[in-house]
């Protein structure tokens, strides 16, 4: 009877697992993402490959991965070092490959082999990785998509679909997200922006990661970016490669585990401490957590906004059939959603939409007024329209707007129009935070966030989707519910996300992440602008 050997790679956005004979023979191969469940999917993945093997011929276990230096620590079972274990799984699959391109959620490492003699097979002869910046990772495409309204599993194919590819940042993924909605705004066909996105982070590894370095043939594409068709594209269109120069291995997501599984079969490592799933997951239970000195977040209701005499919503129903009232409407085509309002001469509220940008603001502002005409068209008669947010220029020419203003002047006259007496606004949309500064109905100061979106909404629906949290109406709550908020540091969104990647390792609950990401939107962002 057969005995095994398993590796398992605990990753930023999935937990990857290999089951290998000792006769060197690969059984399965397991991908699942952890979307922020990241022991409870190790626990999973254990139990699936239970189902294939007895828990008694397993010979020894082994991690790899961002995750797993911290789960093998409180197992007490071996680590690998993500770069040895991708060398030894190509040297051991796949002798012919010269050059490794690894894409992952959160890393991306560039690694070059060479044949050693003595030993008869290919060794490290040099690599080198990302430093903490999501740019030219997975996890940056899978942000864009979402922004998008895009699967990732058809990012790749949308890519191939562009003929003028659109240039967009690839140093940082800030900027790339910046220069990705300018695009949107001038109503760039998606295919062009998912393709620039590709390009982008195909340049970016050639420029930070594998600057100076030979792209020996054969060269090996893996990590879960691998599966990304437009990236393929790109890699091979700008390092000028032929037909075959470069492949995507069938086991491209999981050549992590797999050689850290082959690592202890060539050291002939047999030593598996453990009688039953039982007793890892009371290892894992029972290991130490982070701790903070953190308050929990309570929300005060001491404030409310003022509403003056007669400034509340104006009722349309209260009109009589044949009586028509002329209103005013107002447009703010923001990075993340495009909202409209129609008011009337007295500046009382008679009807507003929400609606998601979604990359396309034009159909975004068609739906949104077809919505209100739906509703009152045949009671109102607009007398002026007025267009704000980063693509207010464009919308204006488009629906013949009379006013054209910047948000800082709009969010002001609307924070004036409702109470006379407000004398600062704190205004986070999806790309940009303000802090404005008003005295006697007069702007007198204002700061905007410069090129981060750490403080942004953007940021916490990044974190919600990798978290698996529903934005609209589960992330505060859960924050407000967390016992022991986390600290999770004051520095980018980027290098956030390792130490959330890091706590979700050490089994923190969602809870105590989510508050500690409230807090760094709402107060530290806000004092740093400020």
């Amino acid at each position: 009877m057969s005995k095994y050997y398993i590796g398992i790679d605990i990753g930023s956005v999935s937990v990857d697992g290999a089951i290998v004979t000792a006769e060197k023979e690969i059984v399965r191969d397991y991908y699942l993402r952890h979307k922020g469940h990241t022991l409870r999917t190790f626990i999973d993945l254990l139990g699936k490959m239970l189902e294939a093997i007895a828990f008694n011929d397993i010979l020894s276990i082994s991690l790899t991965g961002s995750g797993g230096k911290v789960v093998s620590e409180l197992l007490n079972i071996p680590f690998v070092n993500e770069v040895i274990a991708f060398a030894e799984a190509n040297s051991f699959l796949y002798p012919r490959v010269n050059s490794i391109i690894e894409v992952g959620g959160e890393d991306s490492r560039f690694i070059s082999l060479k044949y050693n003699e003595s030993l008869d097979k290919n060794i490290i002869s040099d690599f080198s990785m990302n430093s903490l910046c999501a740019a030219g990772t997975g996890s940056f495409l899978d942000q864009q998509a979402t922004r998008l309204g895009l699967t990732i599993e058809n990012f790749g194919k949308v890519a191939l679909r562009s003929k003028n590819p659109a240039t967009i940042a690839g140093r940082c993924s800030t900027f790339a997200k910046t220069d990705m909605i300018h695009l949107q705004q001038v109503a760039t066909p998606n295919e062009d922006i998912v393709s620039g996105l590709c390009y982008s982070l195909v340049r970016n590894f050639q420029s930070t990661i594998a600057k100076g370095k030979v792209f020996k043939k054969v060269i090996s594409f893996q990590g879960g970016v691998a599966a990304n068709e437009g990236v393929i594209d790109a890699f091979e269109k700008r390092l000028g490669l032929a037909s075959g120069e470069l492949f995507v291995p069938s086991n491209h997501a999981t050549l992590g585990a797999i050689g850290a599984a082959i690592i202890n079969l060539q050291n002939n490592l047999e030593r598996f401490p453990f009688k039953s799933i039982q007793e890892i997951k009371d290892k894992l239970t029972v290991g130490e957590r982070a701790k903070t000195s953190l308050e929990k977040l309570v929300i005060s209701e001491e404030h409310h906004p003022k509403n003056p005499e007669g400034s509340g919503n104006f009722d349309i129903k209260n009109l009589s059939d044949n009586q028509i009232i002329d209103v005013f409407l107002g447009v703010d085509i923001g990075s993340i959603s495009t909202n409209l309002a129609l008011i009337n001469k007295e500046g009382r509220l008679i009807s507003k939409r929400y609606l998601q940008t979604g990359g396309r603001p034009i159909e975004a502002v068609r739906k949104g007024l077809i919505s209100l005409n739906e509703e009152i068209g045949e009671k109102i008669r607009v007398q002026g329209v007025c267009t704000t947010g980063s693509g207010r220029y464009m919308i204006a020419k488009i629906i013949g707007a009379d006013v054209v203003r910047n948000e800082i002047t709009a969010q002001a006259r609307a924070a004036i129009n409702i109470d006379k007496d407000v004398d600062t606004i704190f205004e986070i949309g999806g790309q940009d935070s303000k802090y404005i500064s008003i005295k006697d109905g007069v702007v007198i100061d204002f700061e905007m966030n410069k090129v981060c979106a750490a403080g942004t909404g953007s940021f916490l629906e990044e974190q919600a989707e990798r978290l698996n949290i529903n934005i609209n109406n589960e992330f505060s709550q859960l924050a407000l519910d967390a016992r022991n908020p986390v600290e999770l540091g004051e520095r980018c969104t980027v290098f956030m996300n390792s130490n959330i990647g890091h706590f979700q390792a050490m089994g923190t609950s969602r809870e105590d992440i989510a508050a500690r990401i409230l807090l760094r939107v709402y107060v530290i962002q806000l004092c740093s602008i400020t």
